[in-house]
């Protein structure tokens, strides 16, 4: 592929991650490489992860131990050591896409860190700037901030109309992880 562009895929509907992992395995169907990168969940918590990863992606996690904290309402403390966790992990990944050429990356659940200043807006804007010409990347998450919005080729909004959710059915293994 001649120029990877950047896509979102925001919203408060359902369907976000699903449809990045769509993408991801229709990439690899193709001979694509694969990184996902998953923000604010432990490795080995959605059923898709151990999948892709037999299927060939490179499959890495950053936060999960916030994103439990988020979900239970604890406050986060040292939000700028986190910060630096996150710039350095952003190096790596990027370090990891020049040595090894990946095609297509999927960052899922980075707006919700960037909602929660987990990962400064700077950085993301940088990344996004300095990409490799021919990387396709994928932003996943809800509240995509706007400058995000704006340097996106597509952006995507999930919205939701009805959800199990608004009935009290809590999350399903295999269906929402």
């Amino acid at each position: 592929m001649e120029k990877g562009l950047i896509q979102v895929y925001t919203g408060n509907g359902k369907g976000k991650t699903t449809a990045a992992v769509g993408q991801a395995i229709r990439a690899m169907g193709r001979k694509w490489k694969v990184m996902i990168v998953y923000f604010l969940k432990k490795e080995g918590t959605s059923g898709e992860m151990e999948i892709l990863k037999k299927l060939g992606a490179k499959v890495l996690s950053w936060g999960g131990e916030y994103g439990r904290k988020l979900i239970t309402g604890t406050p986060l403390k040292n939000i700028e050591k986190i910060r630096e966790e996150g710039k350095d992990f952003l190096i790596k990944i990027k370090d990891r896409i020049k040595e090894e050429k990946y095609n297509l990356l999927i960052m899922d659940e980075l707006n919700v860190a960037l909602h929660y200043g987990l990962i400064e807006e700077k950085e993301i804007l940088d990344f996004l700037k300095e990409k490799p010409v021919y990387l396709e990347i994928i932003l996943t998450g809800r509240g995509a901030l706007q400058k995000i919005i704006n340097m996106a080729d597509l952006v995507t909004e999930m919205k939701k109309i009805k959800h199990p959710h608004d009935k009290g059915i809590k999350m399903r293994k295999g269906i929402e992880y």
